[in-house]
């Protein structure tokens, strides 16, 4: 019998269970999978506390990296055996078996490690969105993004070296500001105790910058809205502190006629074409030498652990779950 982590109601990590469950054959298009490696992202915490409504009692979970043991009708791009990863819906990734469909599947190159493919592949289709399409970066531009020692901006901080661009990155800890430094970010910005908007102006002769990546939401709203240079854009992907509402929308024409985006990965990727040509891009980026930082390992049955330190700030990088 397979096993997963169930929640019957939403709230806090205690409403998650480890429970068995059944998961039968799959159906037409339809291909099943032996989970091998499980990430661990933030909308997995939106998720389980219903501030993205699910269908309950259900699994959570949108990433990992499979073997797929068996296909359904009329699926011809995979086969038993072959290695792959995900970083889409329907949620349910912390399971030990799960069936999925087959169009959200990418299949792994050989030189894509398991631990890495399920750590990385939501985390960095999402560097891959931002920077190559919402806003695209070029050689040359100075970017600020959010919690730049966490799993997207440890990637985003060297994805962005690649691209040539200089990177400038809030973070909560000396420690942690030296973690980012070392994935390539140009300079760091403590949140809790400077000026984020003051200290992006000194570093950038008081110009600005052109975009500004921010998961966190209410909290730094306004400081990366002054960050901006005129018709900068903010690209708000996140609300790890909280959703932004009741936003005014004169605020950006009173700041320099900015612009803001609300992307998600979902949307990015939701042809099949956009999902290859991402992954694609992401293990490209790998293959020029972008590191990912598994810093967390937790028992997939001890995931309510996990959720805790990663709401609590604790963890860096990449988290996984394992089987």
């Amino acid at each position: 019998m397979a096993m997963a982590i169930r929640i019957h109601e939403h709230g806090g990590p205690d409403k998650m269970q480890w429970e068995e469950v059944a998961v039968g054959e799959p159906g037409p298009g339809e291909v099943k999978l032996a989970q091998n490696v499980c990430g661990l992202n933030y909308i997995d915490v939106y998720h389980r506390t219903g501030l993205y409504p699910m269908e309950l009692p259900g699994a959570i979970g949108l990433e990992a990296a499979a073997t797929v043991t068996a296909v359904g009708e009329g699926v011809t791009e995979f086969a038993e055996g072959d290695r792959v990863a995900y970083a889409a819906p329907p949620v349910g990734a912390y399971a030990t078996e799960r069936i999925m469909p087959w169009h959200r599947l990418v299949k792994l190159p050989e030189s894509i490690p398991d631990e890495m493919a399920g750590a990385m592949m939501l985390q960095g289709m999402t560097v891959e969105y931002l920077i190559r399409r919402t806003y695209p970066v070029k050689a040359g531009d100075t970017v600020l993004f959010h919690a730049a020692a966490g799993g997207v901006g440890l990637i985003a901080c060297q994805w962005l070296k690649q691209i040539g661009a200089t990177v400038i990155g809030t973070v909560g800890s000396p420690e942690k500001a030296e973690l980012a430094k070392a994935h390539g970010c140009d300079h760091t910005i403590l949140y809790n105790s400077e000026d984020v908007a003051k200290r992006v102006h000194d570093l950038t002769d008081g110009k600005g910058v052109p975009v500004v990546y921010d998961a966190v939401g209410k909290d730094t709203l306004d400081g990366s809205l002054d960050s901006l240079a005129p018709r900068g854009m903010l690209v708000s992907f996140g609300n790890a502190s909280g959703p932004i509402e009741n936003f005014n929308l004169g605020i950006l024409a009173q700041k320099g006629s900015l612009y803001i985006s609300r992307p998600t990965l979902m949307t990015y990727t939701a042809e099949r074409a956009d999902l290859v040509e991402s992954a694609t891009a992401l293990f490209e980026a790998v293959g020029k030498g972008l590191k990912i930082e598994i810093n967390q390992r937790y028992p997939l049955k001890d995931a309510a652990q996990a959720h805790r330190d990663l709401e609590a700030r604790k963890t860096t990088g990449s988290t996984i779950l394992l089987p």
